[in-house]
């Protein structure tokens, strides 16, 4: 192919890509934008494979047989409540591609003793680095997901200096990489094995309930190691590709860290949820709980005029977003309305609730976000919790010691009634109590949310 018809082609992908962004911003339109992403992708890897002969095609082609089937077997195979595992190691992946094509770069030079540009040079350092770091933190990030290792932050003395003093040695060897003509390769091996370091000790302070904002960030990660990576190898459409999926991850980030009321600063510095599970000192010590029926549940749904449907990872965990579907369409033909408040970092990975939803067919004008919906609580006759924890709990606005304390929540204690369904009276990720479970005009409704909702469900049908 022609330089000219080459480029012109990795416009139409980079555009394509673009316009799959934006689409991926609605639910409405996110299937679409999916596909619009992946035609783009497809688009650039035929061009880039008949522009550039790197590889025998049968080695494309083995490795194209290889990926998809792994990736056609992880989306039938992976279950909903997996899927925070299941992205956080996709960007580990990506990662440790970006880590491979710029290494390989490297050592290509080195063999053949060719002197690289200065700025092809820094571009590889940036790729080994911010590869090798999205690598191993995406392992820590599934391994806490996953519960191989304890989900609490892990802290030791001195941990930002040693993480400081890792990343300084990284810049002072890659730097000398840069700058020394001769061909030395333990400076590079050193990189390659401190970065990999620098990512798990950047990781394990983060606790479990800070892991959307930890994905979202690798995945700005991956992103930009990816553009690195364009440049090493002048390939324009993986600078654009990595560039997008970087500077959206970032800007997730922040939003994520805005609903968290914590900095991207904190995150950035491996002090990100070192503080979870502290500093509060309220108990539930001479509280109540008031308990409710699935019968009693019921008949409030089917007298309420509105009711709000506060969705949490328990509800991913029970699989009960099918049946919550059901009780909304039998509450809505009683004369009811139904809206499913999210918040921002509801489950375990952002959009994880939005995706749950859309798989029960759940119409996407009922999904509100927290500022869309918030006001509306007041009015509301019912509200439905359902395995959501610390993104409801008022401690947010009356405990100061609270490690949760400042963080916008979904204003569920001021609906007229509140029912929330839980197995039990188990802390959230932050490791608090819930105000809300004493609240007087909350009932709680114990046991498997699916089992629950079952109930109801029967009970509405025959009112």
């Amino acid at each position: 192919m022609s330089h000219t018809l080459t480029q012109l082609t990795y416009l139409v992908a980079s555009v394509l890509f673009i316009l799959g962004l934006k689409w991926l911003s609605s639910p409405a339109t996110a299937v679409k934008g999916n596909r619009i992403s992946g035609f783009g992708m497809l688009i650039a890897i035929v061009v880039t494979l008949l522009d550039q002969a790197i590889v025998t095609y049968q080695v494309v082609i083995a490795g194209l047989a290889v990926g998809s089937g792994l990736g056609l077997w992880m989306a039938r195979a992976v279950k909903m409540t997996s899927m925070p595992q299941m992205v956080a190691l996709l960007n580990g992946l990506g990662g440790g591609a970006s880590l491979l094509v710029g290494g390989a770069e490297f050592l290509r030079s080195e063999l053949v003793n060719e002197q690289l540009p200065i700025d092809t040079s820094i571009t590889i350092q940036l790729s080994v680095l911010i590869g090798a770091v999205t690598l191993t933190g995406s392992f820590i990030a599934w391994a806490k997901l996953q519960e191989v290792m304890t989900g609490k932050p892990i802290l030791f003395a001195g941990q930002k200096a040693f993480n400081a003093l890792l990343f300084l040695a990284v810049i002072g060897l890659s730097a000398y990489q840069v700058s020394v003509p001769e061909s030395v390769l333990w400076p590079f091996y050193a990189v390659v094995a401190i970065s990999l370091l620098l990512g798990v000790t950047l990781v394990i302070p983060i606790g479990g309930a800070d892991m959307p904002v930890v994905i979202s960030l690798l995945n700005s990660y991956s992103g930009i190691a990816a553009a690195m990576t364009g440049f090493v190898i002048r390939n324009e459409v993986l600078i654009i590709a990595g560039a997008l999926v970087g500077s959206s991850g970032i800007i997730l980030s922040q939003i994520m860290c805005k609903a968290m009321n914590r900095s991207l600063a904190n995150v950035l510095f491996g002090a990100f949820g070192a503080a979870a599970g502290g500093g509060s000192t309220k108990t539930a010590e001479g509280l109540t709980v008031r308990q409710t029926s699935a019968d009693d549940a019921a008949v409030q749904l089917a007298y309420a005029k509105s009711v709000i449907v506060v969705p949490g990872y328990g509800l991913a965990v029970a699989q009960a977003q099918h049946i919550v579907r059901e009780m909304a369409d039998l509450i809505e033909k009683k004369g009811g309305e139904v809206k499913y408040a999210i918040h921002p970092v509801a489950g375990r990975m952002p959009g994880h609730m939005n995706v749950l939803l859309a798989e029960a067919n759940v119409p996407y004008d009922k999904l509100f976000d927290m500022d869309q919906i918030n006001a509306e609580f007041e009015r509301t006759d019912v509200c439905l919790v359902i395995g959501a924890n610390d993104v409801v709990n008022p401690a947010s606005r009356t405990d100061p010691g609270s490690p949760i304390y400042g963080m916008p929540i979904l204003n569920a204690d001021r609906a007229h009634s509140i029912i929330v369904l839980k197995r039990g009276m188990g802390a959230g990720f932050a490791g608090i109590e819930n105000e809300l479970f004493y609240n007087p005009k909350t009932a709680m409704l114990f046991g498997d949310a699916k089992g629950s909702l079952q109930k109801v469900v029967t009970e509405l049908k025959a009112l």
